[in-house]
């Protein structure tokens, strides 16, 4: 029987002792909390990197289309300026 009751009352001391020195939930929730808050701000942030870099390059899109139509603008202009410059000198010619 002293032995039954040594073992019990060693069991019951180990025992308080686990719970006396084991981590605090609190803490552990507190902590697991803040990583899940920080996950989520980590994902708003990065969804808006992604539509930042889709406008910009639809912004690149538009500013090379309208590069592209000055190209042709310029082109336009020379070869109406040679145009006239042809007319000019055949009828100084002439």
């Amino acid at each position: 029987m002293k032995t039954k009751l040594v073992y019990l009352l060693g069991a019951v001391a180990m025992a308080g002792f686990v719970t006396a020195c084991g981590p605090d939930m609190k803490t552990i929730q507190a902590a697991t909390d803040r990583a899940n808050a920080d996950a989520t701000k980590s994902e708003a942030s990065a969804t808006a990197a992604e539509q930042a870099a889709s406008q910009a390059e639809a912004a690149a899109k538009q500013a090379d289309d309208a590069a592209a139509g000055a190209e042709d603008a310029v082109r336009r202009a020379n070869d109406a300026v040679s145009r006239l410059e042809a007319a000019f000198s055949t009828s100084v010619t002439k």
